[in-house]
């Protein structure tokens, strides 16, 4: 007898469908074929253990089951559900007729539970696509399905509730419903932290905020303890709120990767990724045997902070060019391609020398000129041409920690910060890929961001003064045409000049030589 099962397959960010066709004939074996990986051919013994535990008879005959496209290779074990289900239908326990109208994915336990699983947003995305009647998953991945509308997503706790709904039993489990937009507008501000608990500082915090309105990469220089991470995860709650469709992308990535919070239907504030200095270049842009979303994956539509950036290996941060550019990363291997979304602001934090005091007042620096440009050379300059906005930060005084006044809170600055936003999306309105001013291309800078004589003649001293490098124009201009938004100017002045050049320290040739 031959029964077939609808089931899905996840390769990148998207679901592919697959069919598991279960034939029964005599005899006592099991056959698994259609490209499966360890995973799924150890499903049988976990299929036989749920079924038995879960008060059935497993039917003593040969089962060959095929997964088909069977030129896709088949990973994880979301197939245990759908393989189960088709040995039950093979021994007419389960309704044929309504088989057909349902997909299922699911992990099964020895006692016959269902498990979560990775990617069911995106499969249910395609159920719907495919206008299957419903799509049932594991009780812990129901609400990230049912945030897709117009499809019935049931999520069962084990193989008994999968049969009664198959069977159409009165006691089968409901759809679960999820109002999307209620749900996303009810956690967008869902945020434990603020700028309010930051007390001095007024020059970075105003940095982070023309980095925030701009879309500016931002890195922060300063000796320990001055407050680089504290501010650095305050970030995101200066930014834009997500809209649904950035949020449904967030979610997708984070479901795949199996990141989303257990209950979680929508991921409704922008991510913060902040990895450790040691991860590998597979880790940070995605991929790997079974490929998974990155860590600058997973920081799509939010932040991705690398502290102690020097300390990071250099082939990883090599690997940051490509996707800080595009905005997007193509992991192309022997077995597989794909493309992963990767928009996302880059912040980073490091110390100034070795020793971590260089130019602060309060403690001595035993560091040499040739060490500190050695520590710095870590770092390289097509790298370091990607980033903007370059901060230098000193401790903050005891009298500044010790008042009790608080400062300025992420919600007043959050408002300037999408005020300024606005300004961009009209001014970008018939450039659809463009959404902000760090994605100008020169001839938007031309267009939008050409300074008057008078600017023009400031930037000129200051790069012959200060002896800044080429690259630093054209970032000078983004960041200058940023503070023009912020101060609802339409025209990029000399005063937004002077304030964008002083966001360029590390281009300085003397950056050794100097006091900070």
């Amino acid at each position: 007898m031959l029964v077939k099962i609808n089931t899905a397959a996840v390769q990148g960010l998207q679901a592919i469908p697959v069919t598991a066709e279960v034939n029964s004939s005599r005899g006592m074996q099991f056959f698994l074929v259609g490209l499966p990986d360890n995973a799924v051919k150890e499903s049988y013994q976990r299929i036989v253990a749920a079924i038995q535990n879960s008060g059935y008879h497993f039917p003593k005959q040969t089962f060959i089951v095929n997964l088909t496209p069977a030129d896709l290779k088949k990973e994880g074990s979301a197939y245990d559900l759908p393989i189960a289900m088709g040995i039950m239908a093979t021994s007419d326990e389960i309704s044929h007729e309504r088989l057909e109208r349902f997909m299922m994915v699911g992990e099964l336990s020895l006692d016959g539970s269902l498990l979560p699983i990775r990617g069911a947003l995106p499969i249910a995305i395609m159920a719907r696509e495919m206008g299957y009647e419903g799509l049932i998953v594991p009780q812990q991945n129901e609400r990230e399905a049912a945030v897709v509308n117009r499809l019935k997503v049931y999520g069962a706790r084990n193989i008994q509730e999968v049969m009664d709904l198959l069977n159409n039993s009165t006691v089968a489990i409901a759809p679960t419903e999820v109002d999307t937009r209620a749900e996303f507008y009810q956690r967008q501000d869902d945020y434990d932290i603020d700028f309010s608990d930051v007390r001095g500082q007024q020059a970075v915090v105003r940095a982070m905020e023309v980095a925030a309105s701009g879309g500016h990469n931002l890195i922060m220089i300063g000796p320990p303890g001055s407050g680089k991470s504290m501010m650095a995860k305050r970030l995101p709650t200066i930014l834009p709120p997500l809209t649904l469709t950035e949020s449904l992308e967030t979610t997708q990535i984070h479901s795949v990767a199996g990141r989303l919070p257990r209950g979680t239907s929508l991921i409704a504030t922008r991510p913060f990724r902040s990895p450790h200095h040691t991860i590998s270049p597979v880790a940070l842009v995605g991929g790997g045997q079974n490929p998974q979303p990155g860590e600058i994956s997973l920081a799509h539509n939010g932040v991705l902070f690398l502290d102690e950036l020097p300390e990071f290996p250099r082939s990883v941060l090599e690997v940051l060019r490509q996707p800080l550019e595009d905005r997007v990363i193509n992991v192309s291997r022997a077995r597989y391609a794909v493309t992963y979304p990767a928009s996302f602001m880059f912040v980073a934090s490091m110390n100034p020398c070795p020793c971590g005091y260089y130019g602060d007042p309060t403690h001595h620096c035993t560091c040499t000129p040739g060490r500190i440009q050695q520590y710095m050379s870590r770092i390289s300059g097509p790298l370091l041409d990607r980033i903007d906005i370059q901060c230098e930060i000193q401790p903050v005084p005891f009298a500044e920690l010790a008042k009790m006044q608080p400062g300025e809170p992420s919600a007043a600055i959050r408002e300037r910060v999408v005020r300024a936003r606005r300004i961009q999306e009209e001014r970008f309105r018939s450039h659809p890929d463009v959404h902000c001013n760090a994605m100008m291309t020169e001839r938007m800078l031309r267009q939008y961001a050409q300074p008057d004589p008078e600017s023009l003649d400031m930037l000129r001293l200051a790069m012959q003064r200060l002896r800044l490098s080429a690259r630093a124009y054209n970032r000078i201009l983004k960041v200058a045409r940023t503070i023009a938004d912020l101060e609802g100017s339409e025209t990029v002045r000399s005063h937004h000049i002077a304030e964008a050049i002083g966001y360029r320290n590390l281009d300085r040739g003397d950056w050794a030589e100097r006091g900070i």
